[in-house]
């Protein structure tokens, strides 16, 4: 019995650090469209959204049947998924791929790990209680990793444009308030049907504005490739492994094993890309990934976290 728990065990932590390396490397392939490919990065999120939430739906489908649709039953559900998808996926999908294009993909995926300082704020001004010293820790270590990452400790000069700094915060506080307002739906649905659904409707909205069928950028078959890479092993696979780990290794470790995807968005923009990354970028990460460790390892939650990413 305690050899079988072992075994999945150790298939949950290989899928939730593989869904994380996933993750880290689809930033990067983005960035390489971004910059070689002339691709839009709202055409792109649409596109992303659109295609992976019809598969990830299709394949909820073939596992629960009709059972999907019951999100829709009661209005207030449904206008929760609605905002979520709308709101929620649109802001955090474009802001974190604009954020790519205007710095890197390492630099913007670290920015947006700081969205958990934002959950822990809002959640200490909603209950009205002071930070725990976690939280007041995870608040140092964050504002100082992103001092290093955009100053490298140079307080004069900036390493990174305004905008991509900007829209590197706007990128964190949107994963915070994709964090936060799906946790009702997420009590009484799976995350697999939240998350498809709510794909499938932020791709839909987001359309309306980008009208993803005009096509621009140099179009070959790296485009083709890079791009079936961010929506299939950037998107669908990885999500799906991820929500599959949750149930042998629980959302905590889980959630911890995901800091892994900075480190990999990192890696592969250094050695592919040719990124320059710096010691004072490194020990940015680093801090910041602290953050994360201590805001994830803290024995009680104040919320459900929707399980899916970038």
């Amino acid at each position: 019995m305690v050899r079988v728990s072992s075994s999945k065990a150790v298939s949950g932590y290989i899928m939730a650090l593989t869904a994380a390396v996933l993750w880290g490397i689809s930033g990067t392939v983005a960035q390489f469209l971004f910059e070689q490919k002339s691709i839009a990065p709202d055409w792109l999120v649409t596109w992303r959204m659109l295609i992976a939430g019809i598969i990830l739906l299709s394949y909820g489908f073939s596992k629960a049947g009709a059972d999907i649709q019951h999100i829709w039953k009661k209005p207030k559900d449904g206008l929760e998924l609605f905002l979520f998808g709308a709101i929620g996926m649109v802001t955090v999908q474009y802001t974190y791929f604009y954020s790519i294009s205007l710095s890197n993909a390492a630099t913007a995926t670290i920015l947006q790990y700081v969205g958990p300082v934002f959950v822990v704020a809002f959640y200490a001004i909603k209950y009205r209680r002071w930070p725990t010293w976690r939280e007041y820790a995870a608040l140092v270590l964050a504002s100082v990793g992103i001092f290093l990452l955009v100053t490298h400790g140079t307080i004069e000069s900036l390493v990174i444009s305004k905008d991509a700094i900007i829209w590197g915060i706007l990128s964190a506080l949107a994963l915070a308030f994709y964090t936060i307002q799906p946790v009702q739906l997420l009590q009484r649905f799976s995350s697999n049907t939240v998350t498809a659904w709510g794909m499938l409707i932020g791709g839909v909205t987001f359309a309306l504005y980008t009208q993803p069928w005009y096509w621009s950028g140099i179009w070959d078959i790296e485009t083709y490739l890079a791009v079936g890479f961010i929506i299939v092993f950037g998107t669908v696979i990885p999500f799906s492994i991820f929500l599959h780990s949750l149930n042998l290794i629980g959302a905590q470790t889980a959630s911890l094993l995901c800091s892994v995807e900075p480190l990999s968005a990192a890696i592969t923009a250094v050695v592919w890309l040719g990124i320059l990354f710096t010691g004072m970028d490194w020990l940015g990460t680093i801090l910041i990934l602290l953050t994360v460790a201590l805001l994830t390892l803290k024995k009680t939650s104040q919320t459900n976290e929707p399980t899916s990413h970038t």
